[in-house]
């Protein structure tokens, strides 16, 4: 597909789909259709140092995100970004070599965009930003980075609960990935997530397995990872062993890779530390600790104090529902009390052990 299809509307539906609803000061409603700027039809000469902008202004996006939440201005300003700055370019004319580059560049501001809206729980419109991202990716011959955006529709089906499709995204995702062993080990480990989600023990920890021997590779400097992948480390592995262990109800491997994410500063990474910790909190509901429970979850709720992220506080309220059936425990209700402003905690049956 051409980079000109996506702005005349015919192969991605265009920039316009996915933009957020919006009223005009006269107070007309755009439906979330923004035209295409008519910069992007007067074809300007673009080049490398146009790319590079681009590229430096998505990194900045992606560092805001894991610091503030997709709900941050920084965050939300992927969507002009695109619309903007990166569709004026991509209308214009330029080298082979450039072009590729540049549909790429987009494609990740149309990731970043989609990954902000699905993060306060506008999955439509992150699907919609999704759809652009592949097609910017397939436009830019861009394998990698088709398979990252495949593994974080994945993410985004599997957290709505549908962890079949979530599989069979991960597998087309894999496919794509080959020459880039650190995208592949995401992959990998979003494969291992669905698979907890859905009680397969074997097959989780045997995902979770590939994704480290595919990291291992990545540090040994096989196969070319594009820069946009450089925040998968080990660490960030285990931070979300962690969820595929509470997810199987084995709170001991929980912990253990808890221990291995700790070096995590959540200072850079502020929203992934603050869900690990509530994560790790459910497991030690799982495992009858309710102090220690109570402590994670207060530590998590003051680190996810600064972070726009309806993902995050979704965390959070997974925790409080653990904790319900002993909302008679004074601690536990200090801990309720603080978490209720949270719209969803309900008292529930949680199955864990109750308090020794």
């Amino acid at each position: 597909m051409h980079r000109r299809t996506f702005l005349t509307g015919t192969g991605a539906a265009g920039i316009a789909v996915a933009v957020p609803p919006r009223t005009d000061a006269a107070g007309d409603h755009t439906g979330g259709k923004v035209p295409v700027p008519a910069a992007a039809r007067r074809m300007p000469r673009v080049g490398s140092g146009d790319v590079a902008a681009l590229c430096d202004a998505a990194e900045a996006v992606r560092h805001a995100d894991s610091r503030y939440g997709g709900g941050s201005e920084d965050s939300q300003s992927a969507a002009s970004l695109l619309v903007s700055e990166a569709a004026p370019l991509l209308g214009g004319d330029c080298t082979p070599v450039v072009e590729r580059a540049l549909c790429s560049v987009a494609a990740e501001i149309a990731r970043l965009a989609g990954w902000a809206a699905f993060d306060i729980g506008r999955h439509r419109i992150a699907r919609g930003y999704f759809r652009q991202a592949l097609y910017l990716a397939q436009a830019g011959g861009d394998e990698p980075l088709g398979a990252y955006v495949l593994a974080t529709m994945a993410l985004q089906a599997m957290l709505g609960g549908q962890a079949a499709d979530a599989l069979d995204m991960t597998a087309g995702a894999d496919r794509k990935a080959e020459r880039a062993p650190r995208v592949r080990a995401f992959v990998c480990l979003v494969e291992a997530r669905a698979h907890a989600r859905q009680g397969a023990h074997r097959a989780a920890s045997a995902a979770l397995a590939a994704s480290e021997v595919l990291l291992d590779r990545a540090a040994a400097g096989a196969g070319h990872d594009p820069r946009w992948i450089d925040f998968f480390t080990p660490a960030r592995l285990a931070a979300d062993a962690t969820e595929i262990y509470r997810d199987l109800r084995n709170p001991r491997s929980c912990f253990f890779w808890d221990a291995q994410a700790a070096v995590m500063a959540p200072s850079d990474f502020t929203r992934s530390v603050g869900m690990r910790l509530a994560v790790v909190g459910s497991a030690r509901v799982q495992a009858g600790d309710l102090d220690q429970a109570l402590a994670l979850g207060h530590r998590s709720a003051d680190i996810l104090n600064g972070v726009d992220s309806r993902r995050a506080q979704d965390y959070l309220r997974t925790l409080a529902a653990a904790l319900s059936p002993w909302h008679g425990d004074p601690a536990v209700r200090t801990f309720l009390a603080r978490i209720r402003p949270v719209p969803g905690i309900v008292p529930g049956d949680s199955g864990v052990p109750g308090r020794a």
